[in-house]
């Protein structure tokens, strides 16, 4: 029996906290994981060694990690780099986006998020990334995005750094934003890798917005009864019925919680494109 092939990850400047959450995210027996000091000794070992996965260290700024990531890249074009950095700007997120970084967290992060993202990182198959930025500035982003799950989990994580926002509307505008965008992924895209979801992502001073335009041909809730907002008043669970005669998964629930966490949920005459939009108290 031929012997299992060992991954490789390269971790910069890991406290023992990282180190056991890597202990529990990396399966045991097929990672090799190796740490270095600093960025300039990643970069040495990358010269000479291939990595699967690289994490950057908190201690150095989310600049300093993107210029070591565009430098790996072009040596190692398909490495999954996710920046751990002590802060970051919108501007930063942006640049980390355009250089193809897989993910980035800014302290203080959430252990599981992190722990998530790294899982996903080894799971995903082969990544050319699939975030595609056609403008951008930290108020007014426009991109194109593969019809993929873990393509969509990677966006949301990048939006919940870039949006600057108190801890509860952040997370209500990033989970109602993944609900559509799965929707769009999922049922507008048929998770096709070759289709592409549009995003508009708009921040400003009282308001978020973020517009969702899928390549399918559309729906009425007519055409929707697998979903929880096409449920009857006197039939509050038909949808989960129909869902198990359809064999389709758990769920339906994603248009009723997003319209229970942002201000206003719009779609167009077709039905392939949301907006959704969240108010903001003034500070």
């Amino acid at each position: 029996m031929p012997p299992i092939p060992v991954r490789n990850a390269l971790i910069v400047d890991a406290d023992p906290s990282l180190k056991a959450l890597l202990a529990r995210a990396l399966p045991h027996g097929l990672w090799a994981i190796h740490y270095v000091a600093s960025n300039k000794d990643a970069l040495a070992s990358v010269l000479t060694k291939g990595f699967d996965l690289i994490l950057t260290g908190e201690q150095t700024s989310a600049l300093q990690d993107v210029e070591l990531l565009r430098t790996i890249r072009r040596l190692r074009p398909h490495t999954r780099i996710i920046i751990l950095a002590r802060e970051s700007t919108p501007a930063d997120v942006l640049a980390s986006m355009r250089a193809h970084a897989f993910s980035l967290f800014s302290s203080p992060y959430d252990d599981d998020q992190l722990t998530a993202m790294i899982r996903l990182a080894i799971v995903s198959p082969p990544w050319d990334d699939g975030i595609e930025i056609v403008s951008a500035t930290p108020e007014w982003i426009r991109l194109r995005l593969r019809c993929e799950v873990f393509t969509a989990d990677r966006l949301v994580q990048f939006l919940n750094e870039i949006a600057e926002l108190p801890a509860r509307e952040r997370e209500h505008v990033a989970v109602a934003f993944r609900e559509m965008l799965m929707n769009a992924i999922e049922h507008g895209g048929q998770l096709d890798p070759n289709r592409y979801v549009e995003i508009e992502y708009v921040r400003a001073k009282h308001m978020v917005s973020c517009h969702i335009a899928d390549p399918g041909p559309g729906f009425t809730l007519d055409e929707i009864p697998h979903a929880a907002i096409a449920n009857p008043k006197e039939n509050p669970i038909q949808h989960a019925e129909i869902r198990e005669d359809l064999g389709i998964r758990p769920g339906g629930y994603g248009i009723l919680m997003a319209q229970k966490l942002v201000d206003e949920l719009i779609y167009n005459q077709d039905g392939n494109e949301v907006l959704l939009v969240k108010y903001l108290k003034p500070a």
